[in-house]
Order: C-alpha cells, then structure tokens, then sequence
C-alpha cells in the first residue's frame, strides 16, 4: 500500500524531528547551566518549552503512526496537518521570545557572576565554578579584571589564580597586567553563548523545514485520497 509505506515514513520523519528538538532543548539547558544562571527566568524557561515541544511532537507522530498501522488514512493525513500546523505555530513563538530575550540572559548572567564573585573567598564550590569558567574562557572578573578589587577580602593588587595566562600557585599575588587575562567573563562567555545559539538556531531551521515538508506532504496525501474516494 503506497499511502501505508507514506504514511509511516511521514512518521518516522517528524519522529526524528521531535527527538531533535528534545535535543536542542537539552543543550540549550545544558548551555545555561554552564552560565550558572540559576533563578527562574523567561530566558531559562526557554528550554523546557522547547523540550515540552518536542515531547508533544513524539506523541503526534506516534498516533500518527498508529492511525497508519489501521490504515485510517483519512483522519491520520487531516489531524497530522492540522497538528504539525500548530506546533509550528508555537516554535515560531518561541524562536520570537528567544530572540526578544537573548539580552535578558546576557544580563541576568551578568548579575549572577557578580553575586557569585561576592562569594568567591566565603564560599568554595562557588570558588571552583568561577575559578572553572575563568580557566576554560580566559578571562577575569564580570566586565574586566578590575572587579576582582571591588570583592571584600581581597586585596588591590590580587585576582584568582585563575585568572593567569600560565597558572600557578599564588600567580594572581602582586600580578602584572601582561601575565593575567584582562577581558570580562560575561563579554567572553557572551561571544560563546551567540556561537551555540546560532548552531541551534540551524538545527530548528533544519527541523522546521523537514515539518513544513510534512504539513505539505499531509495535504497532498488527503486530497489524493478524497480524489480516489470521489472516483469509487
């Protein structure tokens, strides 16, 4: 049965795109974790959306591939359509909130790197999650280096080790410009956050593309049976 064979590849299509989402989803939340934004925010909201998304996504292709298993044609193709509409519809939506609140996050982490910074010497896992994003993006401090100077405790000419191009015990004691990372941690993890949101962002278009294939696709296959009813 050709409708049968389209049907179920239809299927597995959109089956492959919700376990795509639910991948973005993960990575996106993933990412924020690394950013160590913890408070409940739209920006952070963004990825359970996205997975709740394509949860959703996973179910519509498995009745989907139910109705096709009984040879429901009809009602597969329409309601197929009519929910990959709808999910489109809220993945636009999201993208437009991801996009109106991408300088929320940049900020909200801003805040939050500066409240962990007033931690760093009270507190040591706070102290090795700062001490971890300085290493691994090489940079110091929020904005510069400089805010080291503002944290109670610490002394004027001393930042965290961390901070040091080659680190070793007490380099950041008495340290010269040359031998630290002068650049802000938010500017550097900034830069990093746009590289992924943009790999993101190719991935949802891919997966938007393949639904729009399908919500066409579904079309076609309704009209066609309603052609073939029509001639019995």
């Amino acid at each position: 049965h050709p409708p049968f064979s389209l049907s179920l590849c239809l299927c597995f299509s959109v089956s492959a795109c919700a376990v795509g989402l639910i991948a973005i989803g993960v990575a996106v939340q993933v990412v924020l974790n690394q950013t160590i934004t913890h408070e409940t925010t739209p920006g952070s909201l963004l990825p359970v959306v996205i997975i709740a998304v394509g949860a959703f996504l996973f179910l519509v292709a498995f009745v989907g591939c139910c109705g096709a298993c009984k040879e429901n044609y009809w009602h597969f193709c329409g309601e197929f359509a009519v929910f990959l509409s709808l999910i489109m519809l809220v993945e636009v939506a999201v993208a437009i909130a991801g996009y109106v609140f991408r300088d929320k996050v940049e900020s909200e982490f801003n805040k939050n790197f500066r409240q962990q910074m007033q931690n760093y010497l009270k507190d040591n896992n706070t102290a090795l999650v700062l001490d971890g994003l300085q290493k691994e993006f090489g940079c110091c401090g929020a904005n510069n280096y400089t805010d080291w100077e503002n944290i109670s405790g610490m002394a004027k000419d001393r930042v965290p080790d961390s901070c040091c191009v080659n680190i070793t015990v007490g380099c950041g004691n008495d340290f010269k410009k040359s031998a630290i990372h002068t650049q802000g941690c938010v500017e550097s993890i900034g830069v990093w956050l746009r590289k992924k949101i943009l790999l993101v962002a190719a991935a949802a278009l891919g997966i938007a593309f393949v639904e729009v294939l399908g919500i066409i696709f579904s079309c076609c296959l309704v009209k066609s049976i309603r052609s073939g009813y029509e001639v019995m």
